[in-house]
């Protein structure tokens, strides 16, 4: 390629509340209105664990935040990894994060019209019904987020407030009834330690995403900073949300009920409020499921972008239309979705999808863990030249962060890690196919990207 390369044209770009909307609305997805079945076989271990999940997922956030102000820019995870410790490092956690996304966003989506079905028979009537409307929603979103980031930050502002109303509707019932209230698993249950490792993992899933203001940077205002803001408090506010709207259903109804339901918030809605109630909580449910499968696919498309202007990925994901949409990255990657949920139109549908959400929260552990190690890099880099803002701190926070990410993924399980190292590992061959096809990558001069 001859000559400099051109300066795309300023996109446009989302403020703090946007940006907070977009970690809340994929922290806050399908997986909260399952939780509380999950949770209520641990009885009293549900305190020690949410306690730990929450601080683990807070100090999560404050490596991200660092990360954000030190490394200003879009990419997230992969930036950060490929700041410290180089560009092999950086693709082989950029690229399984990337898969992890579009894998994860069929399993939402499939999840969405699960909700849906209970409203429209119709999208659920057959598999291959299951399948077309799960497509459906699939390219709708895809194209919202090929309309520019600001079209998709209004879509998460709006599906994030109303996700909250039904989290909001069980934790004002559980303040008006503390009466009723009923301690999980009976006043004498003892705490376990192995039963709260397990809450320790199962309710990590109510925080997954709390890195997404990372990704797109470069198209929020204020970069670093806001970043930073929105990434602690999207946390904070998606971990008091979850933990308080599951202790209202665990504390309101019987653990057995909440074991054996697949719709508990729903079973809460109904015995409080009668049918109608809990119909429309199935309604907020794939409200839930569909914000937060917005923002993910925002995230499917502005990461491998990010790469591609590194020369870390294929040049053509690296094309924008002229709002700056990542349009290119979207459809193709919105195109490996479609041929996921096509392949996957079989009576072990629910299964398969189950896998691939570990296999997808294995390889976002990886990330987090590679995040934390980074935040120790760059601090020390920083200190060597002599730069003092911001490192106050850091260092335990970066040790708090790596140490909680070991913990979690031992309790994923050794298959899901092996796994989880295969997806890092499959990455490889397309990294030296790229590296073999011409000298060093040049990234693109990328408007309006600052230091924090």
């Amino acid at each position: 390629m001859n000559g400099p390369e051109p300066l795309r044209p300023r996109a446009a770009r989302i403020g703090f509340w946007m940006t907070t909307a977009l970690v809340i609305g994929n922290t806050i997805g399908s997986g909260i209105f399952l939780l509380p079945a999950a949770l209520a076989p641990f009885g009293a271990d549900n305190v020690p664990g949410w306690i730990v999940t929450a601080a683990g997922g807070l100090t999560l956030a404050l490596v991200f935040a660092r990360l954000g102000l030190f490394v200003p820019g879009a990419g997230g995870p992969y930036a950060y990894t490929r700041d410290a410790f180089g560009d092999l490092a950086g693709f082989t956690v950029g690229w399984a994060y990337w898969v992890s996304i579009w894998v994860g966003n069929a399993a939402i989506a499939t999840a969405a019209v699960g909700y849906l079905g209970s409203l429209v028979p119709w999208m659920t009537a057959s598999p291959l019904n299951t399948a077309l409307a799960t497509l459906g929603v699939v390219w709708a979103f895809t194209l919202v987020n090929c309309a520019g980031i600001r079209a998709a930050g209004w879509a998460q502002a709006v599906t994030t407030l109303l996700k909250l109303v039904p989290l909001v509707a069980a934790i004002g019932l559980l303040l008006t009834r503390l009466d009723e209230v009923r301690w999980p698993g009976g006043s004498g249950a003892p705490f376990t330690l192995g039963g709260t490792a397990s809450v320790v993992t199962l309710a990590l899933w109510a925080l997954l995403g709390l890195e997404s203001a990372t990704i797109p940077a470069d198209k929020v205002e204020g970069a670093g900073k806001t970043v930073s803001r929105a990434t602690v408090w999207g946390t904070a506010l998606s971990a008091a949300f979850s933990a308080a709207a599951c202790a209202a259903v665990l504390l309101l109804l019987p653990a057995a009920r909440v074991a054996s339901s697949s719709a508990p918030f729903a079973d809460l809605a109904s015995a409080a409020w009668g049918a109608r109630a809990a119909r429309a909580v199935s309604l907020f449910a794939a409200v839930s499921a569909l914000g937060a499968l917005n923002g993910w696919i925002l995230l499917q498309g502005e990461l491998p972008r990010a790469m591609a202007d590194d020369g870390l990925f294929p040049r053509a994901f690296a094309r924008t239309s002229r709002n700056g949409a990542p349009a290119a990255a979207l459809l193709a990657t919105s195109a490996m979705v479609t041929a996921l949920v096509l392949l996957t139109v079989s009576r072990t549908l629910v299964g398969i999808f189950t896998f691939f959400a570990l296999l997808a929260t294995t390889a976002t552990l990886a990330a987090y863990l590679a995040c934390a190690l980074a935040l120790l890099r760059v601090r020390a880099r920083r200190r060597s030249d002599g730069a003092r803002a911001g490192l106050a701190g850091a260092g335990i926070v970066a040790c708090l962060g790596a140490a909680y990410s070991v913990g979690a993924l031992v309790g994923a399980g050794r298959e899901a890690v092996l796994w989880g190292a295969v997806l890092l590992l499959a990455g490889l061959p397309i990294h030296w196919w790229l590296q073999t096809r011409g000298p060093g990558a040049r990234r693109l001069p990328t408007a309006g990207v600052g230091s924090a």
